[in-house]
């Protein structure tokens, strides 16, 4: 039963996608306007039909109807429930049926928002919306099929991939990532309808903006997230390998980041259409290329799917796509004419298209060294690998440059600027990025012993400082840097109103905030991306490692704190089993804190996997982590290996979300308009919902 209604409602979906997108596309070229709201009727049934599909494979999941193939592959009666509901994104055919969810989701959601727009670009890029969830729609139908039905069911299944299971963020990791890659299909469709039509006017460039601004937002989200389990579950003492599927959730913000801000340069100065709108299709491309680094296999990853089927259907839609963009652009990217042109690099737009071109440049090169062992075994059958240190050289230079333009930018004008005016404005942040230098280096010099640097002396402490300092102090001072010209420019305006309006400062900054609402978000966001970069600086230079076997009330150092051993423990859940070394970790004040059970470093052994699943301990404080990971233990003579580190600052990656998170939906809260404005503003027949 639950077979046939589940791959029913699949059904249904591809032929709602279907229609829509013939008749999308077919009368937007003819601009026959009359059938959008047959257009928009068909995205209405395929959303629905999907979130259903969906609904019953929970269902399924959770009645562990073992005759639902996809049911038999990872449920399980002694799986607890959040986590059989979170398996329906586990395996291969669950996530891209969940895909075909937030899809409808999305669609639902961008026909509804602009049910009562004027049909002269909404036919058109839902068309081309649609088409994309053809596609999908068609991989759930046939290859990545999970409804398929078994005629002799297992009494239980296997119960989902153990790594999943080992910690709450994969409950929202996952969702964050597939809204974020799913979301970049609007964009794409406005941008292709753009194309299509032949202009880029407000009508377009608006919801191109807000609806690329969403989807950046559950990426980044998502990004950060994952980090974050990698960190706190996998135990190797880090949260960024440059894994291949890390690399492929990456680029596609990059790119989504130059876009945002090469709208600025679109909407002030009516210029660089044609790029603009490439970043967008790109961004759209990558997402796809990421999605089939994920599910064909292709790379051995943590965090991709086993091999599949599906791999040559996703390179044949691949090539569609990229040809679909390339032949958009050439044949109608003439018609995108700018309207100005750049007088001077040193102005706002000249830093913008600056950082623009490093935000690409960044891209190709991950996507360099992502793609490169791969055509490599494919043209002459030699496995290689491209390692940290290759991202590390190429990588870091680049992303330090665009934390410094992040603060160049904003003290530019529009236009060309002056010489003085520009020295004024750079003279204080300036200086005070390098009073943060000294500070920096005393603090490293003064633990420079303890923190396992050798003999205290200034030529073994500049020697360390060649080896990789050096770029951890620059990201200090342009971190401050930047942070000074942020908040600066976040309160300007209100400091103006305080000396005009009289008013206090909290009022000063909620109005000015307000009337500003892109602007001042940009900037909350901003340093959100200051406090991550210095995060990973900071965590990745100045860390601290120790290994170390103990027996049972003996200790180790790690920096300045020690690590003590309190003997082994052991429990059972219905899901899994669990040994634990019970651990105390000492401060140089003599504070302990205690991490027992639950707490403490631990393995654990679920029935899927023959290796036990690690759980590091994350001792976590604002300024640092004592991190701590049994390697392996001897219940008989009480014994353990520990690795353990000390990251300073890395908490700070995380804390960075709500600044994200807070920028973003005050960029995207609507500005409230003059009831003049808006009537003069509506179309005619569109108050009737007509067009």
């Amino acid at each position: 039963m639950n077979s046939t209604l589940g791959y029913g409602l699949v059904l249904l979906g591809l032929a709602c996608a279907a229609f829509a997108a013939v008749v999308g596309l077919v009368t937007g070229m003819t601009r026959r306007e009359g059938a959008l709201v047959w257009v928009q009727r068909a995205v209405y049934g395929f959303a629905a039909s999907m979130l259903l599909s969906n609904l019953v494979m929970v269902k399924a999941l959770l009645e562990h109807d073992f005759s639902v193939k996809y049911v038999a592959q990872v449920g399980s009666k002694a799986t607890p429930t959040i986590f059989t509901i979170v398996s329906l994104w586990s395996a291969l055919e669950g996530s891209i049926l969940f895909w075909g969810a937030i899809m409808g989701v999305y669609l639902f959601a961008f026909a509804w928002t602009y049910r009562r727009e004027h049909g002269r670009y909404m036919q058109l890029a839902l068309g081309v919306m649609a088409a994309i969830a053809v596609f999908f729609a068609f991989l759930i139908a046939g290859p990545a099929n999970p409804w398929t039905a078994l005629s002799n069911p297992p009494l239980d299944g296997p119960g989902p991939n153990p790594l999943l299971q080992n910690h709450p963020l994969m409950i929202i990791h996952p969702p964050m990532l597939y809204l974020g890659y799913v979301g970049m299909t609007v964009p794409f469709g406005i941008a292709a309808g753009a194309l299509l039509r032949g202009e880029l006017g407000d009508a377009w460039l608006v919801p191109l903006r807000k609806w690329t601004l969403v989807p950046w937002l559950f990426l980044s989200v998502g990004i950060i997230l994952g980090s974050w389990w990698a960190y706190a579950v996998l135990g190797w003492g880090g949260y960024w390998a440059w894994d291949p599927v890390e690399n492929a959730s990456f680029m596609p913000w990059l790119t989504a980041t130059a876009f945002m801000h090469s709208t600025m340069v679109l909407e002030r100065k009516k210029s660089l259409k044609l790029w603009t709108i490439a970043l967008a299709l790109g961004s759209f491309v990558l997402t796809i290329i990421g999605t089939f680094m994920t599910r064909s296999g292709v790379f051995n990853s943590v965090h991709s799917f086993t091999q599949s089927d599906i791999g040559p259907t996703f390179l044949v839609f691949i090539a569609i796509i990229l040809v679909f963009s390339v032949l958009v652009l050439t044949v109608r990217g003439h018609l995108l004419v700018a309207e100005s042109h750049l007088e001077t690099v040193v102005s706002r737009e000249g830093s913008i298209l600056v950082n623009n071109l490093v935000f690409v440049a960044l891209t190709f090169t991950v996507l360099l060294g992502t793609l490169f062992p791969l055509v490599t075994e494919a043209l002459q059958q030699k496995k290689i690998s491209v390692g940290e240190p290759y991202f590390n050289a190429m990588a870091l230079p680049l992303g330090l440059l665009m934390l410094f333009l992040m603060g160049v930018g904003p003290m530019l004008p529009w236009g060309k600027a002056d010489p003085k005016v520009l020295t004024q404005q750079a003279l204080i942040p300036g200086l005070l990025g390098l009073v943060t230098l000294p500070p920096v280096l005393a603090w490293r010099y003064a633990v420079w012993a303890p923190l396992g640097g050798g003999e205290k002396t200034l030529p073994a402490f500049f020697a360390a400082l060649r080896s990789g300092d050096w770029m951890a102090l620059a990201t200090f001072g342009v971190g401050t840097f930047v942070t000074v010209v942020t908040l600066r420019e976040m309160f300007l305006p209100a400091q103006q109103r305080m000396a005009e309006q009289k008013e206090t400062l909290l009022t000063a900054l909620v109005v000015s905030a307000s009337r500003a609402r892109r602007r001042f978000g940009g900037y909350v966001v901003h340093l959100g991306i200051v406090a991550i970069v210095v995060a990973v600086a900071a965590s990745s230079a100045y860390r601290v490692a120790a290994e170390k076997t103990l027996k049972a009330g003996e200790a180790m150092q790690v920096g300045e704190y020690q690590v003590r051993f309190d003997g082994l423990a052991q429990g059972k859940e219905p899901h899994r089993e669990w040994v634990a070394a019970n651990v105390t970790v000492i401060s140089p004040t003599g504070a302990q804190w205690q991490h027992h059970a639950v707490e403490a470093p631990r393995m654990n052994y679920y029935e899927r996997s023959n290796d036990p699943i690690g759980s590091p301990l994350v001792h976590e404080m604002f300024f640092r982590d004592v991190y701590v990971s049994l390697r392996t233990y001897d219940g008989k003579t009480q014994s353990a290996t520990f690795n353990a580190w000390v990251f300073p600052l890395v908490g700070w990656i995380w804390y960075s979300i709500p600044l994200l998170v807070l920028g973003t939906l005050i960029a995207l809260w609507p500005q409230r308009k003059p009831v003049a404005q808006v009537k003069a503003e509506v179309p005619q027949g569109a108050a009737t919902g007509t067009t």
